[in-house]
């Protein structure tokens, strides 16, 4: 895409700068929260199961009195559907909460939750379906092929409307675990830089200990004070109202001291975490195996099997195929618009760099006047970004009137799906970029070249065009080292808010 949002909701610097606590800045809320919104959304999937059981019963049968009967053991009574109806509800929410999809641990960010709710649903039906056959139970296949997709369809949008309410109140430092930093200076500044970052995760922090315990001093660069050394613990959990001590180093701490740490904290109401320094690696590569009593965390390398290529590229021919055939009337009417409003080729292509260094011509309507490129350089120099991978001109003349439009809203990239189609783009992936844009490369930056470039992805709805470069890089190698499936239909689904509600930051 020509725009570029990290997989959160844009705030300004304002908003972020909430999250930097200080003791008496924010509004304190206590631990209750948690089982709160647990609530909320225990009593919000009830009605959407409701809504969902009983209007394809009614969508299905009518308001008849259908039901569901053992076709040769008399010692199965009939059920009328009103009453299976009820109990499949009673079910599907039993099922959620065993799969703790409303638990804290998963909520306001990634894809956790949503997984949770879809393979807890899957299972259910998976049993009834199972169950039916072993006892011979008649119940209409259509009930349950539609109850099924529009139970998981309705659940899932009903668990991120929460969210956007959830994420809503953490802008202001609400609904958020409150946090102590105990570790070496180092390693408490950069956990702390990732967390103040990455907002979305429910994670303020209010205070730090470290080994020197300089009380009145703050961690560099933040407004976090230093609250004293690792034997102020306790003292700063009662000062801060914090609830969860996050650990991120144990070189400078006596050899028993997170136990003891853990022991001196409330049970059900304050949290130990442990934070390595370990950053930008995905949960399905970190595995905790204990070796003699030691919790050694293990990070896989990455790795991609057969059936995940497969997989990533059935996928890119399928969705390519869909919005071809869905976007055919916009992709004929900004076709008529570029050959009518300004002189030159309907189509701009342009050698990339894409999968392992291999160049390709990619594809877009021209929304410049024709020779723009030949003006680059000189755009490059005068504003001082020639020398940084990453070609953006602010305000930039070389752009048409209506190419300005097709650039906030993405259209200009369309053609990209024929790209999709040849095997040279994928749907997701890192955005491909010019051999004078390569050659600027550092080593990690070289990464971005071990995945197939896409229309669009992680950096793209992170921040548009106003991340940087070093932002850009980070988020494109988290995604070459952390690819899933799913991962690609969340960025996909972000893709569609990003082009419909454009914001300040598309160029």
């Amino acid at each position: 895409m020509t725009q570029s949002d990290p997989a959160q909701p844009e705030v300004s610097a304002s908003a972020r700068q909430r999250h930097v606590a200080v003791p008496g800045t924010l509004s304190r809320t206590p631990t209750p929260w948690r089982r709160a919104y647990a609530l909320r959304l225990w009593l919000s999937d009830l009605f959407v199961l409701l809504w969902v059981a009983y209007g394809t019963q009614l969508l299905w049968f009518g308001f008849g009195d259908a039901l569901v009967a053992a076709r040769e053991d008399a010692r199965f009574p009939e059920v009328s559907y009103w009453l299976f109806s009820g109990a499949l509800v009673v079910v599907w929410m039993w099922a959620l909460s065993l799969s703790d999809s409303r638990d804290h641990r998963v909520i306001g960010a990634g894809t956790t939750e949503y997984v949770r709710v879809a393979r807890a649903s899957l299972a259910l039906f998976g049993a009834i379906a199972i169950i039916a056959f072993l006892v011979r139970i008649d119940i209409a296949r259509g009930y349950l092929l539609i109850a099924l997709p529009l139970g998981i369809l309705t659940l899932v949008f009903e668990r991120w409307i929460w969210r956007q309410w959830l994420l809503a109140h953490r802008t202001m430092g609400e609904y958020s675990a409150r946090v102590i930093l105990v570790g070496s200076l180092e390693s408490v500044s950069q956990i702390a830089h990732e967390l103040q970052r990455s907002w979305s995760a429910g994670y303020v922090v209010v205070g730090a200990c470290i080994p020197s315990g300089k009380v009145a001093e703050t961690i560099p660069g933040t407004e976090i004070p230093i609250m004293g050394n690792v034997e102020s613990i306790e003292r700063a959990l009662a000062a801060t109202d914090a609830d969860t001590v996050a650990v991120t180093s144990t070189d400078d701490l006596p050899p028993a001291k997170v136990k003891q740490i853990s022991w001196a904290l409330e049970p059900g109401h304050q949290h130990l975490v442990l934070a390595p320094s370990i950053t930008d690696i995905a949960g399905p590569r970190l595995h905790t195996r204990p070796v003699a009593g030691l919790p050694l965390i293990h990070v896989e390398t990455p790795k991609f099997s057969r059936g995940q290529r497969f997989a990533k590229r059935s996928f890119d021919v399928v969705a390519a195929t869909l919005l071809i055939l869905l976007a055919s009337p916009v992709l004929i009417a900004v076709g008529l618009g570029v050959k009518a409003t300004s002189p030159g080729p309907l189509l701009f292509r342009q050698e990339r760099v894409g999968l392992r260094g291999t160049p390709f011509q990619m594809l877009k309507f021209r929304s410049m006047r024709v020779g723009a490129d030949a003006e680059l350089n000189a755009l490059l120099k005068a504003q001082g970004t020639s020398e940084k991978p990453l070609f953006k001109v602010k305000d930039d003349p070389r752009i048409t009137p209506i190419g300005r439009f097709l650039r906030k809203y993405s259209l200009d990239e369309l053609p990209q799906l024929f790209n999709v189609l040849s095997g040279s783009m994928s749907i997701v992936g890192p955005r491909p970029q010019v051999a004078a844009e390569v050659a600027l490369y550092s080593d990690a930056a070289r990464r971005r070249l071990l995945a197939r470039p896409g229309i669009t992805g992680l950096w793209q709805v992170s921040g548009r065009s106003a991340l940087g470069w070093e932002d850009a890089v980070k988020l494109d190698l988290y995604y070459v080292e952390n690819w899933s499936l799913v991962g690609d239909v969340a960025i996909l689904a972000k893709t569609v808010r990003t082009v419909l509600f454009p914001g300040e930051t598309a160029h």
